[in-house]
């Protein structure tokens, strides 16, 4: 049987590829060996390629240092040295506060100054004993 003149006969079913609609001209995401070539598979038991340098990294994680009224013992950032804090108290809001409310209370002939003599209602600054830097500080209000 011949084929009519007009319809062409196709000389094989289309590929797979074809019959998907898949874009053969599109690149592959691996490299495709070419003919006559086998993959670059490291064949089971072989150890990988040794040419290939490996570089490890230590890193150290320190926890963030909560600052209380209390000295804390922790590495000093400026000296790299370990250390427990050395406490300076100064005079804060929480301080202010208590002697304006002893002044409204009506203790204004020097009682009202009483806060700034009691170190439990001042800020508190931890500073490092070997060089002198400030580390951290805890604020009352």
């Amino acid at each position: 049987m011949s084929a009519p003149s007009g319809n062409p006969v196709p000389s094989a079913p289309p590929s797979y590829a074809e019959a998907l609609g898949i874009n053969v001209n599109y690149p592959h995401p691996y490299p495709v060996p070419g003919a006559g070539q086998k993959p670059d598979v490291p064949q089971m038991g072989q150890p990988p390629p040794a040419n290939i340098p490996v570089t490890v990294q230590t890193v150290y994680v320190q926890q963030p240092v909560v600052f209380y009224d209390r000295p804390v013992q922790m590495c000093c950032p400026s000296c790299n040295q370990m250390i427990v804090t050395r406490l300076s108290y100064n005079s804060g809001a929480l301080t202010w506060l208590s002697c304006g409310g002893l002044c409204l209370v009506g203790c204004v002939a020097g009682c009202c100054l009483i806060p700034f003599c009691i170190d439990a209602l001042k800020d508190v600054d931890h500073i490092c004993p070997k060089c002198s830097a400030l580390v951290g500080s805890y604020k009352r209000l």
